[in-house]
């Protein structure tokens, strides 16, 4: 694997990865820092019990990647970088551990800032906070954003009213039906936006609670995952783990875009022109979902949540561009959104500071 490390590393041109191991607390962890030419690499740090080192590996070199392309498209100066935490957070989190992962981050001296992600809240980083300065995310009494689901969510729904007025010729949601396939912070805040705006949703989850909640709280349609996945619905909305969309799922599709706030959500770039062939819309979750980092950012420069919210809806307005570009260019709007985020990457002098 460490030759398969050095081949990411050069054809994608990461700056840096490190690997952490504590064992009193049990800590192991990956920071892949890809870019910090436009500033400090920002990302979250993800806690999953992966199969493997390899796996966990594969994914944050990925989704850093992904994170400077989501900062260069959202205007922010700032990098992309993304930490994984190995170990069932359900297990085997503990002060101990947050800490020690703290004074990791903290000894790469503001390359890399983290943040919440998969498997870690807002409590996670006020203790990450207690060892380290290069921390985002945290509690509004501690001069922090608190919770970016919420943020995620709302500039997520921005970039809907982008793709259904692109698809549809109206951005109303209205009447429309979105089928939304995983409801945990930012999907529930999803939901809840969507049918406010007249929306019709069905959701799924692996977790039948949180399916329940939504059913309880805002009258969704509940269905299975997979079940979801082919809905006869106007927009798929990915909004839990990625690499849902692939060559097996891909024809399967009965959807007329998809708009979901989930990382990664191709399981390899070919699944672009899949998706373009089946004439299926796609906004790339890297343009869709950065409500969460431009909230997150604005901590940096003196968190004020009106300027954070007013923001969000930039986010529409990039989605309308990409979705615009692809189809006048003939291209992919994955190829649009990257060809977009590197001329702001070029114009900050490349991808790496180094």
């Amino acid at each position: 694997m460490r030759d398969a490390v050095f081949d990411h590393i050069e054809r994608h041109g990461h700056e840096q990865v490190v690997w952490c191991a504590h064992r009193p607390s049990g800590l192991r962890a990956i920071v892949a820092i890809h870019s910090t030419v436009l500033g400090p690499a920002l990302g979250g740090a993800r806690f999953r019990p992966y199969a493997d080192e390899d796996e966990a590996l594969t994914d944050v070199l990925r989704l850093s990647r992904g994170m400077t392309y989501k900062a260069a498209l959202a205007g922010l100066d700032l990098g992309g970088g993304k930490a994984v935490i190995l170990g069932d957070p359900a297990t085997q989190r503990s002060d101990a551990l947050l800490r020690a992962y703290g004074r990791f981050v903290d000894s790469l001296g503001g390359r890399y800032i983290t943040a919440e992600d998969v498997g870690t809240a807002q409590a996670d980083m006020d203790v990450v906070r207690q060892e380290t300065a290069h921390v985002a995310g945290t509690s509004e009494v501690l001069g922090g954003s608190g919770d970016p689901s919420p943020a995620t969510a709302a500039g997520l729904v921005h970039a809907l009213r982008a793709v259904v007025g692109h698809r549809f010729g109206s951005p109303c949601l209205d009447g429309r039906h979105v089928a939304v396939v995983g409801v945990g912070k930012v999907g529930s805040a999803l939901v809840g936006h969507l049918v406010a705006a007249g929306a019709k949703v069905s959701v799924a989850d692996l977790d039948p609670s949180r399916v329940h909640a939504m059913v309880v709280r805002h009258g969704a349609r509940a269905c299975c995952v997979d079940d979801a996945m082919t809905a006869d619905a106007d927009v798929l909305a990915p909004c839990a783990l990625g690499a849902v969309l692939d060559a097996t799922t891909i024809p399967r599709l009965r959807c007329a875009a998809v708009c979901g706030s989930a990382n990664n959500q191709l399981a390899e770039p070919e699944d672009a022109r899949r998706l373009a062939d089946r004439g299926i819309l796609y906004a790339p979750d890297y343009v869709v979902s950065s409500g969460g980092i431009i909230n997150i950012a604005e901590e940096l420069v003196g968190y004020d949540r009106t300027r954070a919210t007013a923001r969000l809806a930039a986010i529409g307005a990039t989605t309308s561009e990409v979705l615009a570009d692809a189809d006048r260019l003939g291209i992919t709007t994955v190829e649009a959104a990257d060809r977009l985020a590197e001329r702001r990457l070029q114009a900050g002098g490349g991808t790496s500071a180094f």
